[in-house]
């Protein structure tokens, strides 16, 4: 009998130790595969990640330009400085790799020594700093690039160096709103730092190295720089002697009248170089917290008031360009005009006088400006205004430049229409008044005016900044005609104190009604604007003042002008003048001056213009006053309508 097959013979199964086999070699194999992808294949991204671990960069400030004074002294520039800090949780005993390979292993006790010696502090003020658990903690601020490289070699991985610096201005206040000043953050905020900024900030560059595991740096490694693009440094027109005499004047002045303001521009009349804008009251970059609002900027660039009287040169001008008179024009000047039913009237009382025109400009007269000037048409009175710059900024490089306030002549009414002819009625900052002297004393070429000079690239070199080309504004000859009459007004007319010793000066004053914030009128603005030597013009220096208190006939500035123009014309070593002044008679109904005028026609009273048939007195304001009003406000502001302005004219 058969036996049964054993059941041990059968076929075996898979078991689990062949199992566990093939998954390990399956492991190896895709270890292996990995590891020829990462050796092989991906070789410079694992370097590169592994790179980007042990490397810093660390900025490298760029130095700001410097800002200079027509000679190269340096009104602003900046010191570079470093904070350094501290991270006191990570102060610790390192090793310090040297530069053969080796290490040295520093304690925190050495770190203080070694840190004390390089900023030059005391060991216990070191030590201090450094212990504790903040994160963040001073050690020194504004140390300089040499004390931080030497703190840097020190190769501490718990201490910081953050890149500050210090904007410093030497002079102080002096030119302190024309210079401007920094803001946090490095912004610059006013002035020529503003804007000048983009050529005087300059462009940052870095620097990238290799650290250790323990956060030190690597000294034996490569080293990566972004090259560092300095700021270029602005030279200006500014002289710092002119700016600081005129800026002492003008204060001397406003603070004797206990005036709101005052300003004083000094311009060289060949090419409108601004030597001077000084400001009674005005900013010290050096401190801005202590500033007022109202003194950051430059008032002769930003503030727009009525010029008054001094806008009969421009008037003048006019009316000689265009053949209507000359400075011998006689003129039948009553003692006031009648516009319908407005009344305009001079600065003193008079009856009915012949005078010559220059007669009429040299005492201020509003009745014969009116008498001559309205022999223009409306619109040519205002294209006069225009040609001039008036309603216009000049383009100086300084923030916050009004335009001033000029209404079309279609907008007058029947009195703005004559009172614009002397300065009321239309607002203009002193610098544009100033550029119209200027015009006039450069041969009827108007160059407008500007404070930056050249620009210092780091290397040294210079490049002149292009001025604007000059626009003739009226002819030669008829500016030597204006000059003339400009003479007089000081030598033979009201501006007497604005004479200079040794030297022929030209100018004219001017007095207007100062807009009050509540409305209406309130105070007054008064100027003079001269130029000389009268034979050669050179130099151009204009005065305003806002608000002077006292006695209208004694708040003008021809005193503070002679003061400055003297100061100025020594300064640059102008020699005095060796002709006689130009006379030209004032009145031709007195005996002594009538021989000396020319047989020219009269002035016809323009259309619409009445005169007294009485030739009584007037009842005119006080002698430099501005009694007559008009805009006077800052250029965001409307015009005053001419139903609310006073019915009786001044200076």
């Amino acid at each position: 009998m058969a036996r049964a097959r054993s059941t041990s013979d059968a076929p075996r199964g898979i078991g689990r130790s062949h199992i566990g086999v093939v998954l390990v070699l399956g492991l190896l194999v895709v270890l292996g595969i990995r590891l020829v992808w990462v050796q092989g294949f991906d070789v410079a991204g694992r370097a590169e990640a592994a790179a980007g671990e042990r490397s810093r960069t660390e900025v490298v400030p760029a130095l700001r330009g410097e800002i200079r004074d027509t000679h190269g002294n340096v009104l602003a520039r900046t010191l570079q400085r470093y904070d350094v800090t501290v991270d006191q949780s990570l102060v610790r005993e390192f090793e310090r790799p040297l530069a053969d390979g080796t290490t040295e292993t520093v304690t925190p006790t050495q770190a203080v020594y070694q840190l004390a010696d390089a900023l030059e502090l005391e060991d216990t003020e070191v030590k201090d700093a450094l212990d504790g658990d903040k994160q963040f903690e001073y050690v020194a601020r504004g140390v300089t690039p040499e004390q931080w490289n030497t703190v840097r070699e020190l190769g501490l991985p718990y201490v910081y160096g953050q890149p500050s610096s210090d904007r410093i201005y030497p002079n102080g206040p002096v030119g302190g709103s024309v210079v401007g000043f920094m803001g946090g953050d490095d912004e610059a905020l006013g002035g020529i730092e503003q804007t000048q900024d983009e050529l005087l900030r300059g462009t940052d560059g870095s620097r990238t190295f290799e650290i250790s595991a323990d956060g030190v740096r690597i000294p034996v490694a490569p080293q990566e720089e972004s090259p560092v693009e300095d700021g270029s440094s602005v030279q200006l027109s500014v002289d710092s002697d002119v700016q600081f005499f005129a800026q002492q004047a003008v204060t001397e002045r406003a603070e004797e009248l206990d005036a709101e303001w005052g300003t004083a521009v000094v311009m060289r009349i060949e090419d409108g170089a601004v030597l001077a804008l000084a400001d009674s009251s005005t900013v010290d970059p050096n401190d801005i917290g202590s500033a007022e609002a109202e003194d950051l900027g430059a008032r002769a660039v930003t503030q727009a008031v009525e010029p008054g009287s001094t806008q009969k040169i421009l008037t003048a001008a006019a009316v000689v360009e265009e053949g209507v008179a000359t400075p011998y024009t006689e003129v039948t000047v009553p003692p006031f005009l009648e516009i319908d039913g407005q009344k305009i009237t001079d600065a003193f009382d008079h009856g009915e006088q012949r005078r010559t025109f220059t007669g009429i400009i040299a005492d201020s007269m509003n009745t014969g400006t009116v008498l001559v000037g309205g022999r223009l048409a409306p619109e040519q009175r205002h294209e006069w205004m225009q040609r001039f710059g008036v309603g216009e900024t000049t383009g100086i490089e300084l923030p916050g430049e009004s335009p001033g306030i000029l209404t079309g002549a279609d907008q007058w009414d029947v009195r703005q229409q004559y009172t614009v002819l002397f300065g009321q009625g239309v607002a203009q900052t002193p610098l544009r008044t100033a550029t119209i002297f200027q015009a006039i004393g450069n041969g009827g070429v108007q160059v407008e005016p500007r404070v930056v000079e050249s620009v210092l690239d780091p290397d040294g070199t210079s490049t002149p900044v292009e001025r604007p080309e000059g626009e003739r504004i009226v002819s030669e000859e008829t500016a030597e005609q204006v000059l003339d009459m400009m003479e007089v007004t000081v030598t033979q007319g009201g501006a007497k104190e604005a004479a200079v010793e040794g030297y022929r000066v030209g100018g004219k004053t001017g007095t207007a009604e100062a807009p009050s914030p509540e409305g209406g009128y309130d105070g007054y603005t008064t100027s003079f604007v001269g130029v000389a030597p009268i034979e050669d013009p050179q130099y151009l220096v204009a005065v305003t003042l806002q608000r002077p208190q006292g006695d209208v006939r004694a708040i003008g500035t021809t005193p503070t002008f002679s003061k400055i123009m003297g100061q100025v014309l020594r300064h640059y070593d102008v020699p005095p003048s060796t002709t006689e002044p130009v006379r030209i008679p004032l009145r031709t109904d007195d005996a002594e001056e009538a021989d000396e005028a020319e047989e020219t026609a009269p002035v016809d009273t323009p259309p619409g213009v009445e005169a007294p048939e009485d030739g009584g007195a007037a009842d005119g304001a006080p002698a430099e006053t501005g009694a007559g009003a008009g805009t006077g406000a800052p250029a965001s502001a409307a015009p005053v309508p001419a139903a609310s302005r006073r019915a009786d004219g001044g200076d």
